[in-house]
């Protein structure tokens, strides 16, 4: 289904706590307002700043992303997406693609050229979302030490 309503993207403040609140609650089922306070608390650090997508002024979705700045050894040319979200009634709708586009874009006038991306192997959604972008499988090694 075509998005038909204009989309309009703008920087991500803690405003927004609340929409993103209720984005991730009604994906995962779970409400982690203390969570969501946190991380966007922490997004002055994350070298571009993370983005909403609206439309008629109604949050549909998100994206949080960050370049390394040589965390863990990392160059600076190394960013991350975070995490990408849209409410349900809105996705298959081109707007995580809006989204990540304008994200891409950011990174890219830093002096980004690799990004990367965690995704659970099971969310096929996500797989395919990240496939059509570009993304390929790296050469990283994702460590797990459950305690």
């Amino acid at each position: 289904m075509a998005q038909t309503e204009p989309v309009k993207l703008r920087v991500l403040t803690m405003k927004d706590l609340d929409a993103v609140t209720e984005i991730d609650y009604g994906l995962l089922g779970t409400k982690r307002r203390g969570y969501w306070e946190a991380r966007l608390e922490s997004l002055e650090t994350s070298g571009v700043p993370s983005l909403i997508a609206e439309v008629d002024r109604k949050v549909i979705g998100f994206i949080l992303g960050r370049a390394s700045g040589w965390e863990y050894g990392i160059p600076e040319n190394v960013a991350w997406i975070d995490t990408l979200g849209v409410i349900k009634e809105y996705q298959k709708r081109g707007i995580a693609r809006i989204l990540f586009k304008e994200m891409f874009n950011m990174f890219k006038k830093v002096g980004v050229d690799t990004i990367y991306v965690f995704v659970n192997w099971k969310d096929w959604d996500l797989l395919q979302f990240f496939d059509k972008m570009g993304f390929k499988r790296g050469d990283m090694i994702n460590l797990e030490l459950k305690i």
